[in-house]
């Protein structure tokens, strides 16, 4: 529940910058504009994310046959949490690591790379497709999506806003002057460091009801701590930035400040959370 209000409140924060830009600029016509033009494109992102993702990755799809085990393992997973079953991927990298992806339970889409099938025993690999299958549970691509939506208004309106700024000479009885423009370069910042917290608290509540699904927390937590040294020796070569919350392990490496933008909360934490939900 934690979880679930801290969510609320990011998004609630978001929707109040957005507010505060448009007050900023002083005019509501190119608000409801920026704001229209992001609800399209983060709706067709919403619709077809799921195929432009995994085209991304080049994953492919696998039948039962093919891949009985996963199959298997899944499917009981699945049934423990109610959900239907989902379809299977595997993408084709030495990489290890995992995503869910698609709109809802119905039209969900579990994919894991070749690495991580080599890596990780059956026990944790059940744990981190538990993971996989609480984010489908939890519907945290449509909060994702939400999330996305109001951030990418809030930057396309402030970049809006610092033209016209620019333009109209910064005269203080139009929009705010200076401070206004401040509020302009600030907001974009503010609206992706809320969004990344928003992804992390979703990470720990997946990795919450995702041990519960695979049984034990220590095969989640035994996991996380192999695919972060895996992802660190070896990184996804290619793919996008903005995919990163996706996945249940960064997939990139950052450095310094960049840190301050991860989509995850430190591997440390969530294993030392794990380690505690085990014994209690």
């Amino acid at each position: 529940m934690g979880n679930q209000i801290r969510t609320a409140l990011f998004l609630a924060a978001l929707t109040a910058l957005f507010v505060l830009i448009g007050d900023a600029i002083g005019g509501r016509q190119g608000m409801i504009l920026a704001f229209g033009f992001a609800c399209i494109m983060n709706f067709g992102a919403y619709w077809f994310s799921d195929k432009m993702v995994l085209a991304m990755y080049r994953a492919k799809p696998v039948s039962e046959s093919e891949a009985p085990q996963l199959y298997a393992m899944v499917r009981e997973l699945a049934k423990r949490a109610e959900l239907p079953m989902p379809r299977l991927y595997i993408i084709p990298t030495q990489t290890p690591n995992a995503f869910a992806t698609g709109r809802d339970p119905k039209h969900a889409a579990v994919a894991v790379t070749e690495g991580i099938l080599q890596l990780l025993s059956p026990e944790e690999l059940m744990g981190v497709l538990g993971h996989e299958l609480a984010h489908v549970k939890h519907r945290d691509i449509l909060i994702q999506s939400v999330a996305a939506t109001v951030a990418g208004a809030i930057t396309m309106l402030a970049r809006f806003g610092q033209i016209a700024f620019l333009f109209g000479g910064g005269d203080d009885e139009e929009g705010g002057g200076w401070g206004a423009l401040v509020l302009l370069i600030l907001a974009p910042i503010a609206a992706v460091l809320i969004q990344m917290a928003i992804s992390r608290a979703r990470e720990f509540y997946a990795d919450r009801d995702g041990a519960v699904f695979a049984g034990n927390p220590l095969y989640l937590a035994s996991a996380l701590q192999k695919l972060e040294a895996g992802v660190s020796q070896i990184p996804l070569d290619g793919g996008d930035m903005a995919t990163a919350h996706m996945f249940i392990v960064n997939p990139f490496r950052g450095q310094s400040l960049m840190n301050l933008f991860s989509t995850h909360p430190p591997t440390e934490e969530r294993i030392r959370r794990l380690k505690e939900m085990a014994v209690s």
